[in-house]
């Protein structure tokens, strides 16, 4: 684990999501994060340790599905399809499809494997997957603030956990979509999809894969702004306040940060320490991981 030093955070952006907002000031205390996001093999270890078994592995409770198909209540999640050609980027649904047999070992369904991949991030994780491996490390999730903390490396005020510019002096920083989405992905150093730890620069503190590559769990419920600390919204140690959730469903939603593979910026600008999103803790996708705090 790497030692992350307190201090005080401008936290937050008004550059380009609302849901970045407002900038304000939070405090830090030092802690210690993973060096990189979980790999396959780290998580190998733990569920041959343990035999636990994850939420896409787990049969679908009916009752969370009310008219629901049952031959469609099967074990899996969702994968990420490029689409043929140029889409429509404001319907998601072209490029995401629920995969029957999705889990971490077979991340995009049951002819695919991570056997090749032991140093890449785990995906196919949802919250209490990552939640149960924290725990049997003896570790925790990090705060959304930690995280965003710990992923500017030292730096105040600028976009990227980097610098000022997206790619400086033409270099690519972080494993992010190359070519044109939804349908062509040019590779990042050669990797589409996810790449191995460390593949890219470090930030200033020696973090790897702060941006990119995976998005990541945090323990906060997710919010639609900054709700600074003692204001109004969603109590982070209270988990039956479900005003985290999508409206019209009960499950609740934490925050992701970092940006994945799939981030580009004509659609998902959101490889930067400030941008978060939101997803509900029983989804597991190919592009979500996570990393542990102390």
């Amino acid at each position: 684990m790497i030692p992350v030093p307190g201090g005080t955070l401008r936290m937050g952006s008004e550059e380009f999501y609302p849901e970045e907002g407002p900038v304000h000031e939070r405090s830090v205390k030092s802690f210690e994060m993973d060096a990189h996001p979980v790999t396959n093999e780290a998580f190998l270890a733990f569920v041959e340790a343990t035999g636990y078994v994850t939420v896409a592995e787990q049969m679908i409770d009916s009752a969370d599905f009310p008219g629901a198909d049952p031959e469609d209540l099967v074990p899996g999640a969702m994968v990420f399809k490029p689409t043929s050609g140029p889409a429509d980027l404001r319907d998601w649904r072209q490029w995401w499809q629920w995969e029957p047999g999705a889990h971490w070992r077979r991340p995009f369904g049951p002819d695919s494997s991570v056997e090749d991949r032991p140093t890449h991030p785990v995906v196919q994780v949802a919250y209490l997957d990552a939640l149960a491996y924290a725990a049997w490390s003896n570790k925790r999730l990090p705060t959304e603030t930690e995280w965003e903390w710990a992923a500017r490396g030292g730096l105040v005020g600028m976009r990227f956990a980097w610098g000022a510019v997206a790619h400086p002096d033409g270099c690519l920083m972080a494993d992010t979509w190359q070519g044109a989405f939804p349908y062509r992905n040019d590779g990042a150093a050669g990797w589409v999809g996810t790449a191995p730890v460390g593949t890219f620069p470090a930030n200033g503190y020696g973090l790897l894969d702060m941006i990119g590559n995976v998005w990541e769990w945090t323990s906060d419920y997710w919010t639609h702004r900054h709700v600074p600390p003692g204001g109004l919204g969603v109590d982070p140690g209270d988990r039956s306040n479900l005003l985290s959730a999508e409206a019209g469903l009960t499950v609740p939603r934490r925050v992701l940060k970092g940006g994945s593979h799939l981030c580009a910026p004509e659609y998902c600008l959101r490889y930067r320490p400030a941008a978060r999103s939101a997803q509900a803790e029983d989804t597991a996708t190919t592009h979500i991981g996570f990393r542990c705090a102390r």
